[in-house]
């Protein structure tokens, strides 16, 4: 009974040994890949050596460039490895011809195709030359020296650009949006299938503290920068014309008043108007001026393409077209006509 409850105890410590011993070697290759699963280096910095980053695994890089589907031309710079092969590393940019010299396998053209198209292709190589026998290759744009940004609209300019650049960096670099810019703005991304993807973004009235105004835009990419609504001024105002209308920031018809300078003496404060076109039909509200101003009356918010009119007393006009020399003229003859 000893001999064979030692026996047990021996076999219950082997046992326990082979277990420790496998899970540490089963544990190895996650804590490999976790040590490889950093993302890459942000934009604008310097691509780290192919040393530190050979072993990154398909799938898991982070790549300048938006996804797999972002499509190769010349100029641009690649970084090809192959997973979990060191030795396999190459930093190598598509010539004018479209094509690139990677160890092995020698020339492959890559122009026009996406970088999972490039991926895949290069792995078939490599598989045929019977180099690797399952290689999972990864390629990284580093930069791509033809790339551009086209904006379009209100704005127009071409940006050229190396690498992924915030929305706010390009508009800058374009000059900035005038007054008659709408801060909604459109961009339109070209897919590997040959349709476009639109993204709306909303700037909001400060682009400074916009977070959306940090949204990275990409080479090829195309910013609709569309006119934004203008409200129109007529009649007895200051300053008649058309007033910009953002649409991140509601304008109402105070607003507007002090926006136009104010009114003159001369315009009929109860009678202005508010010409609306919806559609097909125009609508015409009358609004009392006196009584928005005192609080007595609701201050109505303008929508694009308004037009606000106020007429003019005609009297209070006559005397405002004569000019103050000129009422005392008439008033002096009116008193010496009465002298005589």
């Amino acid at each position: 009974m000893i001999n064979s409850s030692l026996t047990f105890n021996r076999w219950a410590r082997c046992l326990c040994a082979f277990a420790v011993a496998a899970l540490c070697w089963t544990g190895a290759a996650p804590m490999v890949l976790g040590q490889t699963n950093a993302p890459a280096a942000p934009i604008g910095v310097a691509p780290v050596q192919a040393a530190t980053s050979s072993t990154t695994p398909l799938g898991n890089q982070s790549m300048l460039y938006p996804g797999e589907d972002f499509l190769l031309a010349p100029g641009d710079l690649l970084s090809v490895r192959v997973f979990l092969q060191p030795e396999y590393t190459s930093t190598v940019r598509v010539g004018l011809d479209g094509t690139v010299e990677l160890p092995f396998i020698g020339s492959v053209e890559l122009r026009g195709l996406t970088v999972r198209a490039a991926q895949t292709l290069i792995a078939d190589r490599l598989r045929a030359g019977e180099y690797y026998r399952d290689p999972e290759v990864t390629i990284q744009v580093l930069e791509s020296l033809n790339g551009s940004v086209t904006i379009s609209g209100e704005v127009k300019a071409v940006v050229p650009i190396t690498g992924a650049r915030r929305l706010i960096d390009i508009l800058s670099a374009a000059g900035g949006l005038p007054a008659s810019a709408s801060h909604t703005v459109r961009i339109v991304r070209p897919e590997p299938n040959g349709q476009e993807k639109t993204i709306e973004v909303n700037l909001g009235a400060d682009l400074t503290r916009s977070a959306d105004a940090g949204m990275l835009v990409y080479p090829r990419d195309i910013i609709e920068v569309s006119r934004a609504g203008v409200v129109y001024v007529l009649g007895a105002f200051a300053k008649q014309g058309g007033v910009p209308l953002d649409q991140a920031t509601p304008l109402t018809l105070l607003q507007l008043v002090a926006l136009s300078g104010g009114i003159g003496f001369e315009g009929k404060y109860e009678d202005l108007r508010l010409i609306r076109t919806i559609g097909n039909d125009r609508k015409v509200v009358e609004v009392d001026i006196k009584k928005v101003r005192d609080g007595k009356a609701p201050d109505p918010v303008l929508q694009a393409n308004d037009i606000v009119f106020l007429p003019t007393n005609a009297m209070k006009g006559a005397i405002k077209s004569i000019g103050t020399g000129g009422v005392l003229g008439i008033i002096s003859i009116i008193l010496a006509s009465h002298t005589y």
